[in-house]
């Protein structure tokens, strides 16, 4: 029998200005663009996407999973990667598989970009594929989704 995947996709701080804040590192689509192109390319999943500048609004969304009615969680918190132990608790809190992407490859950026404190509580980190991360991460986790047990 398939499993029937929903997966949530929480976006951080800025990533609403993907599309002209630096098209030379995030390309030049912008998050609704993303979303919708990813969306039609996995029509039998259930994607709820979901982007905020505000760390607690992150926080709150990501405490909305422990309902078990998501499978999969998709993180990219950008620029709170680096600094937010308290996302890093409210994924500590949740029990479904969980990956954070990154659309660059942060560790040839900034030294400080190196330290992904959210990182240490997901499953699986992912970076560096553009836009297509989205496409990679939700691919393999339904791979994991789909095997697991």
């Amino acid at each position: 029998m398939a499993v029937i995947l929903n997966l949530l996709v929480v976006n951080g701080p800025n990533l609403n200005l993907l599309g002209t804040r630096e098209p030379e590192i995030y390309g030049s689509k912008t998050l609704k663009e993303i979303e919708s192109d990813i969306s039609n390319e996995f029509g039998s999943i259930h994607i709820e996407w979901f982007q905020s500048n505000d760390e607690g609004e992150i926080i709150n969304k990501i405490q909305t999973l422990v309902d078990g009615k998501v499978n999969g969680l998709i993180l990219n918190p950008a620029a709170l990667s680096h600094t937010s132990i308290g996302i890093l608790d409210s994924l500590k809190a949740i029990s479904i598989p969980k990956v954070e992407v990154h659309i660059s490859n942060t560790n040839h950026r900034e030294e400080f970009r190196k330290n992904k404190i959210t990182a240490m509580g997901c499953d699986y980190i992912m970076e560096g594929f553009g836009p297509s991360i989205y496409r990679l991460a939700i691919s393999n986790l339904k791979f994991v989704i789909e095997n697991k047990g």
